[in-house]
């Protein structure tokens, strides 16, 4: 099986669906990761030195995480971090387009479309058009992860509320996740923020616990074909 994971962000792969992207590779499906904004470029000026040292150094980081998780392949684009409702629509869904060309992906794992980060909800709705399901369009599933201090601080105040109603029993991989979430220490913060590791931990575990697993992740099916 082909899978393909969209992040808006470095980071966002690993604290939605880390384990789950080890879990997939760990069975023998081909995993690929796609990033499709900068990422920390909207903390330093625009085309700054610093900004571009520091979109390289975090690219280094995501391919090193992706090896961790055992992805087949991470590729990188170029959208403006924090800005994605800068570009029309039209092209990210193009964009997003190219790539499911590129991987032909029999499921696919998103940003969630009610988190608080406007990137997050730009990268789901073009996800949406860029996979609807018409004939010889590849998908056969389209999930949408959530991400610490992003969907829990929307408050359920934005459509649609993360409702997740699919689990992945990640305990054997766990360790993994933080590992790859090593690589991106930059980006952690100190508890009680949601992205410490406690507070991750303690959220894999709840999300295990929902199952009677010691670690998972949840999702939310938005379509499935059977």
């Amino acid at each position: 099986m082909n899978v393909l994971v969209l992040a808006a962000h470095p980071d966002d792969e690993v604290l939605g669906c880390g384990g789950t992207i080890a879990r997939l590779s760990n069975e023998g499906h081909k995993v690929t990761v796609a990033i499709l904004g900068q990422g920390v470029a909207s903390r330093f000026p625009k085309d700054s030195r610093e900004a571009i040292s520091e979109i390289s150094a975090l690219r280094r980081r995501s391919q090193d995480a992706g090896r961790i998780l055992g992805a087949a392949e991470v590729l990188h684009y170029d959208l403006p971090d924090n800005r994605f409702d800068s570009v029309d629509l039209l092209d990210v869904v193009k964009l997003i387009e190219e790539i499911g060309l590129r991987v032909k992906p029999d499921e696919v794992y998103t940003q969630h479309g009610g988190d608080l980060n406007v990137d997050h909800q730009i990268t789901f709705r073009a996800t949406l058009t860029a996979f609807r399901p018409v004939k010889n369009n590849h998908p056969t599933a389209i999930y949408t992860y959530e991400v610490a201090s992003s969907t829990e601080w929307a408050f359920c105040n934005y459509e649609p509320k993360f409702s997740p109603n699919t689990f992945w029993d990640i305990s054997e991989f766990m360790a993994k996740k933080e590992n790859a979430l090593a690589a991106y220490a930059l980006e952690l913060r100190g508890y009680p923020h949601p992205r410490s590791l406690i507070a991750i931990r303690n959220q894999a575990s709840d999300r295990g616990a929902r199952i009677g697993a010691t670690a998972a992740e949840a999702f939310m099916c938005i379509w499935k074909r059977i």
